[in-house]
């Protein structure tokens, strides 16, 4: 019981349910585990009691981090202070001096006291508490004195009621940039490409928006982990992306001929990857690149040029620095910091300051790198708006970071150390999930106002449209596994949802960002509902918008709902003609990844298709019949587009009939994840330029053209 109670005080489950009528107790070395991780002492029954005894004994005035809602009646722990006491608000400086604290006395009753706000940029005139004077949207700090003396500090985030929207209506294309190899391109997709095919888009298709990969920086190896899902940070992006030659200096650069050399070993690159089955060679686009950009920083900026360098730098501060030293000493010691000499393991040290002044050069260089790929990331953003598209780029957020890269080093703090994120056993996938990404410690979060979450989001924020979270249910909660254990021997670790959203909220209003999650899989009850109110749109995939709760059938497209981004399928799914022919399931069946025998599979599969079929027939969303895949593929996205759906997604090989899903997921050199190409049904590589030319695309797109004119038919459903 002693044990529960310690958990429940800092939000580690000690149940969970994988289905509505099942809960399954966590073991309780899992909890002590969970909890050794979060620096609370658990190990015997002794220090359970001690340990709770402590925990009971810290009594506060205020929680670590306040949120005032624009609007809306003011927090309970707010509205909750003793009578008499006075709060002061030292507001967040916007780059001047800061503004003059604000204070006022709690008065007897403060139960309805509310913020005045802003709806669509009108302020509302709800009647503020006496004396109180709205700080701006920021993140404050709030010192409460009670009249017995008893003082309290907290972060104060004041942030708008609802993230940006987007238009009712709007459709785009999902890709991999990666995939998206041109002409022009080196070996894999990058900026420039991603640049063009919005500008393409935009222009030709009146698309409005392209949703990319995480576009994190990687830990560096041969080979180089491929996922973009478990960077080395997600703070900042990774040059490989870079279009070289879209940099200013590179036509100041001096040795032409080894520049020229490289350009053309980048070309046989490409020409492998197109033309002669080749996979995409992250490592080897990546030493090509960096020997170019090492050239390219050897030509001095023009004025205007470094000062907007030195800008950079500036608004970047220790983060940057603290990730290009990690940058040049994985070029020194290896990509892993726990194995680095031991001083070295501490970016504060001594040691570590020195190896920073012997390793300036390298440091400057990747400094030098991140501010070319975040004016490349500004460039793309900037042409895909110049294109008319309403959102313009959507970028990713990973769940978590590799525990060997930049992140886990500089912010160790921050980070539940032999701990990892994953996912419990369900109906899908009865052994659980390991991600192999450490946590962040919600405490850890909490104490610095989460400056960690701010400065990513700002990161992310500052040259996109909008934003995409990965597993958003992570803002709540994250399935923590202790390291060396089965992910059936996890539990649930509990977030502060109110501040997180908060952050995110605060930082999407002042990028004019939108905010997508991806809620797929198990969703805690009231999860969606939150994001719903905050503004933060779903993910809907056609496949799984079924009755659940009913008899299982597809839902009808008026059932389904419409702050969402509705789509066919996704990164980690079969492609459509995939899912339509079956060929998703011969695949895992070769590759020995069934737990049924294949018959079986194969008649539940074409079973679920079949229904989906059906109600596309039956609300003539198929006038070609049965047989068609190209046919069955436009009525696919036909249907989205009568969902009420906001946005409507096109995965980009699913304009060229790819059968190949980028990412398979319990594989790892069984298949080639993240290493593909866009593909024709053939599985013959097309680049750029022949998809924007391809007949099949233009005949897909010109079902999604008149989408703003839509409206959702009536709900209706086969007999």
């Amino acid at each position: 019981m002693g044990l529960s109670r310690l958990a429940a005080l800092h939000g580690v489950a000690t149940s969970y349910s994988p289905s509505p009528d099942v809960t399954v107790s966590v073991p309780d070395d899992t909890v002590i585990a969970v909890l050794a991780a979060l620096g609370v002492d658990a190990g015997t029954p002794e220090d359970v009691r001690r340990s709770l005894a402590a925990a009971e004994s810290r009594s506060r005035l205020l929680p670590p981090t306040v949120v005032v809602w624009a609007g809306e009646p003011l927090p309970p722990a707010l509205t909750a202070l003793p009578p008499g006491s006075t709060v002061t608000v030292e507001p967040e400086p916007a780059g001047r001096p800061p503004a003059p604290a604000t204070s006022w006395e709690v008065p007897e009753a403060a139960a309805s006291w509310k913020v005045p706000g802003a709806a669509d940029g009108v302020p509302d005139p709800a009647e503020p508490p006496p004396g109180w004077t709205q700080p701006p949207y920021g993140v404050h700090r709030l010192h409460v004195r009670t009249p017995e003396h008893h003082e309290a500090t907290a972060i104060l985030v004041v942030a708008p009621a609802r993230t940006p929207q987007p238009p009712e209506r709007t459709h785009g294309f999902l890709v991999q940039l990666y995939s998206l190899l041109s002409a022009r391109s080196w070996g894999m997709g990058d900026l420039g490409d991603l640049a063009d095919l919005a500008a393409w888009a935009g222009r030709t298709l009146g698309s409005g928006f392209v949703q990319v990969n995480p576009l994190h920086a990687a830990v560096p190896g041969k080979p180089t982990d491929p996922s973009p899902y478990r960077p080395s940070s997600r703070r900042f992006p990774d040059p490989v992306h870079l279009h070289v030659e879209s940099i200013p200096e590179y036509g100041h650069v001096r040795d032409r001929a080894t520049l020229d050399d490289l350009r053309q070993d980048a070309a046989a690159l490409s020409e492998a990857v197109l033309n002669k089955g080749a996979l995409i060679d992250r490592d080897a686009v990546w030493e090509l690149k960096r020997q170019a950009l090492e050239l390219v920083a050897q030509v001095p900026l023009t004025p205007g040029r470094r000062a907007a360098y030195c800008d950079f730098l500036a608004e970047q501060g220790q983060a940057l620095e603290d990730h290009a030293l990690w940058c040049a000493l994985a070029e020194a010691h290896g990509p892993d910091w726990h194995s680095w000499p031991g001083p070295l393991r501490d970016p504060r040290s001594p040691a570590t300051a020195r190896a920073r002044s012997q390793l300036l050069d390298r440091v400057d260089l990747h400094c030098r790198l991140a501010w070319l790929t975040a004016t490349q990331l500004a460039d793309a953003q900037r042409a895909a708006e110049d294109a008319g598209m309403e959102i313009g780029i959507v970028h990713d957020l990973a769940v978590g970071v590799h525990p060997a890269g930049a992140d886990t080093w500089a912010q160790q703090d921050a980070f539940a150390h032999g701990m990892s994120v994953g996912a419990p056993p369900d109906a899908f996938n009865a052994r659980g999930q390991d991600w192999g990404l450490p946590p962040w410690r919600p405490d850890a979060l909490a104490a610095t106002g989460y400056a960690a979450f701010r400065g990513l989001l700002r990161g992310l924020l500052a040259h996109a449209g909008a934003l995409r979270i990965d597993h958003v249910m992570g803002l709540f909660r994250l399935w923590w596994v202790p390291e060396g254990r089965p992910p059936t021997d996890g539990a649930y670790v509990a977030y502060d949802a109110e501040a997180m959203l908060g952050v995110l909220v605060l930082e999407a209003h002042r990028a004019g960002c939108v905010v997508v999650g991806e809620d797929l899989g198990t969703v805690e009850p009231g999860v969606r509902e939150a994001l719903a109110r905050r503004g933060v749109l779903g993910t809907s995939v056609l496949w799984f918008e079924r009755d659940w709760d009913g008899d299982g059938r597809p839902l009808a497209p008026g059932e389904w709902r419409r702050d969402c981004l509705a789509t066919a399928t996704t990164h980690d799914l079969p492609s459509t003609a995939a899912r339509l022919t079956g060929d998703h399931v011969t695949l895992r069946h070769r590759l020995g990844l069934l737990t049924r025998p294949l018959e079986e599979e194969l008649t539940e599969d074409v079973t679920g298709t079949a229904e989906w079929l059906a109600l596309l027939a039956r609300l003539r969303m198929l006038p070609e019949g049965d047989g068609n895949e190209e046919a069955a593929v436009r009525a696919v996205h036909r249907f989205l587009l009568a969902t009420p759906a906001r946005m409507a997604g096109v995965w980009l090989p699913d304009t060229v009939g790819d059968r190949r899903p980028q990412n398979l997921p319990g594989t790892w050199d069984q298949y080639p994840n993240w290493r593909l190409p866009i593909a024709d049904p053939e599985g013959h590589p097309v680049s750029l330029e022949e998809i924007a030319a391809s007949p099949r695309l233009h005949g897909l797109m010109e079902v999604l053209r008149p989408a703003q004119a839509r409206t959702a038919p009536p709900g209706e459903r086969p007999d």
